[in-house]
């Protein structure tokens, strides 16, 4: 069964969308809209990690994120998680209501284990890496996944709170990613549940040779095969799409496919 993460940049320069939800009341409606069409996670971000970004620092990035998270706190009915690499932020967040800490760093900051041990919060381990080794096959990109799990856990993270995520257009060529896509079972096999973010990418608009903005099949194609391969979770843009796909899915496998 999976559930849908709904996608909330409150950034300038997000690939996808930047700018559309940095007022706060749009971003606010735009969480209520995603929680009414389906998304049973939202995902609120306060830096773009698109390729190429440009780091901002963590005054700003928490200036960006606490409006809405005061806002979300009152009129959210399912839990928040932070997009953040920084430990200073997810702590903030965690005093603010969030629930779990998405890291596309996997967890680089030496601060970020504990303020995850400590909180008890899920956390997101992503798959990531400083520069991207063409020759790494997907049992070698697995083997890192696990090693850095493994790391973490030694640290005092208990495995109850780790959700894997295979770090789709991350440091990873087309080929590598496309491999994480059809090998995402590889994941579920370390034995912790799997987050899948494909939604709008580059590697979609590699295969389809279309942008951003017309992504939207291609996106649910991934999200298809994912729920069919048993993925817990899939982080998306179009959550009302996403939602109905999934409920037609649901029909068609007259078995339960988990959404809100």
């Amino acid at each position: 069964m999976t559930e849908i993460m709904g996608i909330l940049n409150v950034t300038p320069d997000s690939f996808s969308d930047g700018g559309t939800y940095q007022i706060l009341e749009r971003a606010v409606a735009h969480a209520s809209e995603m929680i009414e069409d389906g998304a049973a996670i939202l995902d609120v971000g306060g830096e773009s990690t698109r390729p190429g970004f440009t780091p901002i620092g963590p005054e700003e990035e928490w200036s960006r994120l606490a409006p809405v998270l005061k806002e979300l706190a009152g009129v959210s009915t399912v839990p928040i998680s932070i997009d953040t690499y920084r430990a200073v932020t997810a702590a903030r967040a965690i005093e603010a209501g969030a629930s779990i800490i998405n890291d596309i760093s996997g967890a680089k900051d030496p601060d970020m284990v504990r303020v995850v041990r400590e909180s008890g919060v899920k956390y997101v381990f992503m798959h990531n890496r400083t520069n991207i080794a063409p020759s790494l096959p997907i049992a070698g990109i697995v083997e890192e996944v696990r090693q850095g799990v493994a790391r973490i856990l030694d640290a005092g993270i208990h495995p109850r709170q780790l959700i894997v995520d295979p770090g789709v257009g991350f440091a990873k060529t087309q080929a590598q990613n496309m491999a994480c896509i059809r090998h995402i079972d590889h994941f579920r096999k370390l034995g912790y549940p799997v987050l899948l973010g494909t939604s709008r990418k580059r590697v979609i608009g590699n295969v389809l040779n279309l942008p951003v903005e017309a992504r939207l099949e291609g996106s649910l194609a991934t999200v298809a095969y994912a729920l069919l391969q048993g993925v817990d979770f899939v982080r998306v843009h179009d959550v009302r799409e996403t939602a109905r796909m999934c409920r037609m899915l649901e029909a068609i496998l007259d078995a339960p496919v988990r959404h809100s």
